[in-house]
C-alpha cells in the first residue's frame, strides 16, 4: 500500500538531516568532551546557525506537494478515536482494537505538533541570540535560557522518535520506500483509507473497531 509520496520522503530526509546537524553541533558547543574532540568552534557555530535557519525550508518548499498538504491536514485533526488511542497507550493496552488510528495515530500527531512548535521557538530564540541588536540584553538572556533547555527536550524527543522507528521496521520501510504491507496497515492504522493508486486495485477496507469489541 502506498503511504508516502517521493516528495514527502525527501522532505522528511532533509528535515531529519538538518535537525541532526543542529543537535550534533549543539552537543559540540555545550559538552566539553565533544568540544575538545571536534575543535574549530567557529565553524561549528556557523554550521549550527545555518542548519537551524534552514530547518523550516524543506517543509515550506514541500507545500507545493498535494500529498504533503493532505498529510498536514490529517496531522492537524484530533478526533475521538485519537483520545481513545491515548487512553489505551497510557494503560499500555496494545490490542489493535483498543488503539484505533487513521493514517497517523495520536502519538504521531502530538509529536508532529510538538516538533513544529519547538522548531519555531528554537528559530525565534536563536535569531535573538545570533543578531544581538534585535532585542535588549534581558530578552537575549531569556532567549538563551529557553533555547538551551528546549534543545535538551528536543534531543530527548528525537531519541524517543528514533527508538520507536527502530522498533517498527515496517514504518521505516514506509518512509524509505513509500509503501507498507497491507496487513501492517490494517493492524496499526485500522481507520486509514488510502486513495487507490492509478493502475492498482483499491485496498481492502479495514473493519473499524467496534465499541466493546474484544
Amino acid at each position: 500500500m502506498r503511504r508516502f509520496s517521493r516528495a514527502e520522503r525527501r522532505i522528511h530526509a532533509a528535515t531529519a538531516a538538518l535537525a541532526g546537524l543542529c543537535l550534533v553541533t549543539a552537543g559540540c558547543l555545550y559538552l566539553p568532551p565533544l568540544a575538545e574532540l571536534v575543535g574549530r568552534r567557529r565553524l561549528v557555530v556557523t554550521v549550527h546557525e545555518w542548519s537551524g535557519l534552514l530547518l523550516p525550508v524543506p517543509a515550506l518548499l514541500g507545500l507545493v506537494s498535494r500529498a504533503f498538504r493532505a498529510d498536514l491536514r490529517l496531522l492537524n485533526r484530533f478526533g475521538p478515536h485519537d483520545r481513545t488511542w491515548l487512553r489505551s497507550a497510557l494503560r499500555r493496552d496494545h490490542r489493535p482494537t483498543a488503539r484505533p488510528a487513521g493514517k497517523f495515530n495520536a502519538g504521531q500527531k502530538l509529536y508532529a505538533s510538538w516538533s513544529a512548535g519547538a522548531a519555531l521557538v528554537m528559530l525565534g530564540t536563536g535569531l535573538l541570540m545570533w543578531f544581538t541588536g534585535l532585542a535588549p540584553l534581558r530578552w537575549r538572556t531569556g532567549a538563551t535560557f529557553v533555547h538551551d533547555w528546549l534543545a535538551i527536550a528536543l534531543a530527548v524527543a528525537v531519541v524517543g522518535h528514533v527508538m520507536k522507528a527502530v522498533a517498527d521496521p515496517e514504518a521505516r520501510r514506509g518512509m524509505r520506500t513509500g509503501e507498507v504491507d497491507a496487513g501492517w496497515a490494517r493492524s496499526e492504522h485500522p481507520l486509514w483509507r488510502p486513495p487507490p493508486v492509478a493502475g492498482e486495485a483499491p485496498p481492502t477496507p479495514a473493519e473499524p473497531p467496534r465499541p466493546g469489541r474484544r
